[in-house]
């Protein structure tokens, strides 16, 4: 086993910052590597390296990066906080060895899911948390006797430095090109999306429509006897959670599945997660199915997904409806940082009803699909952020006849100016039921600090339009 005396934390975000705190309790000496605070630079740690027998390194720092690529050279194992949290997980206080994972990754979805999974949990008497990507890191929560099962939210940074996690179950939601910058080709992605089913002891979630998640489980080296189940929104096939009708159905895990559907939840229960009275969105019933599997595999019974589906509620900028102002709703979807989940977004909505605020740094994305696919919805477009040109290019080839407003990234008060622009196409208009969305397809860090400062902005801006309600 590797030694866990010396070890250099590299990154002091919130996962760093716990994995040094863990560390330090169990008498390890730490040395603490950021380019803001810490105890070194992260250029000047790659001089103190003979020091350290292990790096536990941030999600943030890309596999190219010099420190790392020195340690590989000089034979130090490469951690992510997640590898030092399975290392150190502790056995439950009832009894019966660490708390099992379910483990969730994919493109978009990850937090809902594991939301909504977590949510189900409960509802079946477990005591457990959201953790991981979702908020609060893996290391804390696997040293916490108290927890019976774990809900894990994994980003493909975080799976890439992670190699002995074996999930009593895992998903991949979808997979669709991002972070293309760190990790250096879509293959090179899709790679590190699929450790999460490494090892995994009872089933493997995919997508059922995405060929690429079903094949990322058929390459996985799983534990005998697990199994692969998919989730679709059509009719379940055997081996398959799905719908029939507006019913979310199991044929993966009951014991009568070559036969019978067992009825897990409606729509009915998941109606209080449609925006505003629009249509419960593909995606959100996707999630909903995926959370099940999971469940299910855990052991949770039927009921449990329903009470947790109908208890569970999303967290902020994700499809939130902010205030409906004469007629016009305004929905806050800045959690939707990719093509992918923006396009998800805007399948909510009927065609030609979007007043869509989009942009902000693009990470070298190309926007053409989104807009071929999505174009039927809008009916007018706001561009923000300093990258709008890739979208601009993009409706401009796939969707000319629609109005595009485009904000200059110089201008100060960039969402003031969106939401003013935005209300005047929808005044402009003049039809009824219109949606302001923002759902930007792209990071928030060019002109905000995080995806939920910019819709806290964009909420502001809403609300100052009526001050009095």
């Amino acid at each position: 086993m590797t030694d866990l005396n010396r070890v250099l934390v590299a990154g002091l975000g919130l996962s760093g910052r716990a994995a040094r705190d863990v560390l330090l309790d169990r008498g390890a000496t730490v040395l603490t590597a950021d380019d803001r605070v810490g105890d070194l630079s992260l250029d000047a740690a790659r001089d103190r390296l003979s020091e350290v027998d292990l790096i536990v390194v941030s999600p943030g720092i890309p596999p190219h990066h010099p420190l790392l690529a020195d340690a590989r050279a000089a034979g130090l194992p490469v951690w992510s906080e997640v590898e030092l949290a399975w290392q150190l997980r502790v056995d439950r206080a009832g009894g019966g060895g660490p708390a099992p994972w379910l483990a969730v990754t994919g493109t978009n979805g990850k937090t809902t899911t594991v939301e909504m999974l977590a949510s189900i949990l409960t509802a079946g008497g477990e005591r457990t948390a959201a953790v991981g990507n979702v908020g609060t890191p893996v290391v804390l929560a696997a040293t916490d006797p108290t927890l019976d099962v774990l809900a894990v939210e994994l980003s493909s940074f975080q799976l890439h430095h992670t190699y002995s996690m074996a999930a009593e179950a895992a998903a991949v939601l979808n997979l669709a090109a991002d972070h293309l910058d760190w990790h250096g080709s879509m293959d090179a992605y899709a790679a590190d999306k699929g450790r999460i089913f490494t090892g995994v002891e009872c089933a493997c979630v995919y997508n059922s429509a995405d060929r690429v998640t079903e094949e990322l489980v058929r390459e996985a080296d799983v534990a005998d006897g697990a199994v692969a189940v998919g989730f679709t929104l059509s009719t379940p096939g055997l081996g398959q959670v799905g719908l029939v009708e507006d019913v979310l159905v199991d044929r993966g895990f009951t014991a009568d599945r070559r036969t019978h559907a067992a009825e897990l939840a409606t729509f009915a229960d998941l109606a209080h997660l449609a925006p505003g009275g629009a249509a419960l969105a593909p995606h959100t019933v996707q999630n909903a199915l995926a959370a099940a599997a999971l469940a299910l595999a855990h052991g949770v019974q039927p009921v449990a997904v329903r009470d947790g589906l109908r208890a569970y509620r999303p967290g902020a900028h994700r499809i939130a409806t902010v205030a409906e102002i004469d007629g016009v709703r305004w929905v806050d979807d800045s959690k939707a940082t990719n093509a992918h989940a923006a396009a998800a977004s805007l399948a909510a909505f009927a065609p030609e009803s979007v007043v869509w605020i989009a942009g902000g740094l693009a990470k070298g994305a190309s926007f053409d699909e989104l807009i071929t696919a999505r174009r039927d919805r809008l009916r007018a477009v706001v561009l923000i952020g300093v990258d709008s040109a890739p979208l601009a290019d993009a409706l401009a080839r796939h969707a000319p006849q629609v109005p595009v407003v485009r904000i200059d990234p110089g201008d100060t008060g960039t969402m003031n100016r969106a939401v003013q622009e935005a209300r005047r196409l929808a005044v402009d208009a003049a039809v009824p039921g219109l949606t302001v969305l923002l759902a930007p397809a792209c990071a928030s860090m060019d002109q905000f600090s995080s995806y939920a400062e910019r819709g806290e902005a964009f909420a502001a801006e809403v609300h100052a339009l009526d001050p009095e309600r």
